[in-house]
C-alpha cells in the first residue's frame, strides 16, 4: 500500500530483496521527521532515496544485508529487520520533540515452492519426452557437515576450514540419472554476474579452485550414488573487502547414468601429487580440456 500518515511504512518483499518506503510524517502530526534519523535494520543502513516531493525516504536492502535475521518454520523463510527513528536535537541541543520509534518488518516467502519465476526445467534433450507434464526435476544444493551425514546447521566459516557442498537430485521415476556440477561461481551478491566474481568450477565440470597452490579443493570420489556429488573448497574471502557474506551459485544438471562421461558431463579435480586433472568417473582424458581452457 502506499505510503501515507495513515500508513506510514509501506514494504514491499521482493524476490532478493526488501524495498521499505517511509513516509516522513511517521506519527501522523504533520511534523516531519528528518531522513538521517532514520536507518534500517541492526546494521544501521541509510535510505538510497529520497523524494522531497512526496515527503517520502526509501531503504532497499538485500534480504541477507543491514543485519537482518532468519527464521525457518516448517512451512516459509521469514527474513526479519526493523525500521529505527532516533531523533537527534537541532537548534537547541538541549531538547528533542518527537519519540525513538522502531518498526518492526518481516518478510514471508514460502520453504515448499519455486521462488524463481522460472520453472525448473532439464537441460537434457534427449529424455525432455519422457517426462510427465507435471513432473520436474528437483535439484539441491547443501553445505554438510565434516561427515556428510548430516545438513550443516550454521553456515559461518573461519580462514583454514573447507565448505563440504553437496548437490543432489531426486529423479523420482526417471532411468537413471548422474548428477554434474556445471560451473560455480562465488560473489559478493545475489546476481552471479555481479563484479568480483570467482570461478570455483568452470568448464563443464572442472573444480578450478583446486588448480590454485594454496588449496585442497577437490571433489569427492566415489560418489555415494549416481544423483548426488559432493565436493570441498577451501573457505575464502575477496581481497580488499570487509563484507563476510559470500554468495556462491551453481549450475547442476544430469546426464542417463548410463551414458559414460565425457567432456560436457565429468567432474574432475586436480590432483597435486601427480599434476594431472582426474575425473569422480570416467577416463582421464576427459578432463584433458580443463588444463587447457577449451572445454565445450
Amino acid at each position: 500500500q502506499a505510503a501515507a500518515p495513515l500508513h506510514p511504512v509501506a514494504v514491499q518483499c521482493q524476490e532478493a530483496q526488501v524495498v521499505v518506503t517511509v513516509h516522513r510524517d511517521l506519527f501522523g502530526t504533520g511534523r516531519l521527521v528528518r531522513a538521517a534519523d532514520l536507518t534500517l535494520g541492526s546494521a544501521a543502513c541509510l535510505p538510497v532515496a529520497q523524494s522531497v516531493a512526496e515527503s517520502t525516504v526509501t531503504f532497499v536492502a538485500g534480504l541477507h544485508e543491514c543485519g537482518s535475521a532468519l527464521q525457518m518454520t516448517p512451512d516459509s523463510l521469514i527474513y526479519k529487520t526493523s525500521l529505527s527513528y532516533k531523533p537527534t536535537p537541532s537548534g537547541n541541543l538541549v531538547i528533542v520533540r518527537t519519540n525513538a520509534a522502531v518498526v518492526p518488518i518481516e518478510c514471508h516467502y514460502p520453504r515448499k515452492s519455486n521462488v524463481s519465476s522460472n520453472a525448473v526445467r532439464p537441460t537434457w534433450a534427449p529424455f525432455r519426452s519422457t517426462l510427465s507434464v507435471e513432473e520436474r526435476l528437483m535439484f539441491s544444493l547443501r553445505l554438510m557437515n565434516d561427515d556428510w551425514s548430516t545438513e550443516r546447521l550454521s553456515n559461518g566459516f573461519q580462514l583454514g576450514e573447507s565448505l563440504h557442498l553437496q548437490a543432489d537430485v531426486a529423479s523420482g521415476d526417471h532411468v537413471p540419472l548422474r548428477l554434474f556440477v556445471d560451473d560455480c561461481v562465488a560473489t559478493l551478491s545475489p546476481d552471479r554476474n555481479s563484479s568480483p566474481r570467482y570461478a570455483l568450477i568452470d568448464l563443464s565440470g572442472c573444480l578450478v579452485d583446486g588448480r590454485s597452490d594454496d588449496t585442497t579443493s577437490a571433489f569427492i570420489s566415489p560418489r555415494p550414488r549416481q544423483e548426488t556429488l559432493q565436493f570441498m573448497v577451501d573457505a575464502f574471502k575477496f581481497a580488499g573487502d570487509d563484507r563476510n557474506l559470500i554468495y556462491i551459485t551453481c549450475h547442476l544438471k544430469v546426464s542417463p547414468a548410463d551414458q559414460a562421461p565425457n567432456a560436457l558431463n565429468k567432474a574432475c579435480s586436480f590432483n597435486k601429487a601427480s599434476s594431472l586433472w582426474a575425473p569422480v568417473e570416467g577416463t582421464g582424458d576427459i578432463c584433458s580440456c580443463c588444463e587447457a581452457g577449451n572445454c565445450p
